[in-house]
This record gives C-alpha cells, structure tokens and sequence, in this order.
C-alpha cells in the first residue's frame, strides 16, 4: 500500500525561510540529521519546495527534529473520511483481558509513498 498526498489543482512550490536557532541546537540538528543521512532515512535535495525545521525538547531531555508543513497543509486536498470516536475505539476493547502497545517512533520511516514531492529543508551549518 502506497501513501500519497494530493494537492489542489495549480499549487506552486512552497519555500518558507529557515527559523532563527542557537548554536548548540544546530549542532544538536547536525548530529541528528548526519545520523538520518547515514541510516538513508534523508537524503540530500536541491527542490524548489522546503519547509523550516525546529527542535522540540522531549520529556527525557533530548531533542525531536520537526518539520513545520503547516505552508504544505494549506495546499494539500484533505481526506473525507471520518476518523473513529476514541470512546467508540475503547467499548470495542470490551471484555479483552490483553492489551499491549507498539512503539511507533519510527514507523513513519515505514510508509511507502508515490508521486511525493521532495522538500527540501533548511539548514544552514
């Protein structure tokens, strides 16, 4: 199964200008970026499309690299399908006796997309 985004009908490229960081989060963001380059989850672009990155501190101190979209989500067709009332999702758990969870911190790294369009984003080292 493949993931795809649609956009309206003669969307041009967006490009947002990069965020002001300090210096210890670009180093922090170089760490972090290397390390996706190396595992081949990134890759280097040159696309007329880009969107600004941010650190997000997390509750064990660390960092997580974001990548504000908000420009592309303005152009992007939005699906129709209504998402499952939590409360309908838990009265389907009725009478289970095991539950269990899945880390999915990096499952986005596991969807197959088409037709993506390749942004590129800022960083400047």
């Amino acid at each position: 199964m493949e993931f795809s985004i649609d956009l309206v009908s003669g969307a041009g490229p967006v490009s947002v200008a990069p965020y002001r960081m300090a210096l210890a989060e670009l180093v922090e963001l170089k760490g972090q970026l290397e390390d996706l380059l190396e595992k081949q989850l990134v890759r280097l672009s040159v696309s007329p499309w880009g969107a600004p990155v941010l650190l997000v501190k997390k509750k064990d101190g660390g960092s997580r690299l974001c990548v504000d979209y908000r420009q592309l989500n303005k152009l992007t067709i939005k699906n129709k399908y209504p998402l499952p009332r939590i409360y309908d999702l838990i009265d389907q758990l009725r009478g289970a006796s095991v539950f269990s969870k899945i880390d999915l911190r990096s499952s986005l790294n596991n969807i197959y997309t088409k037709n993506i369009i390749f942004f590129a984003i800022y960083i400047f080292l």
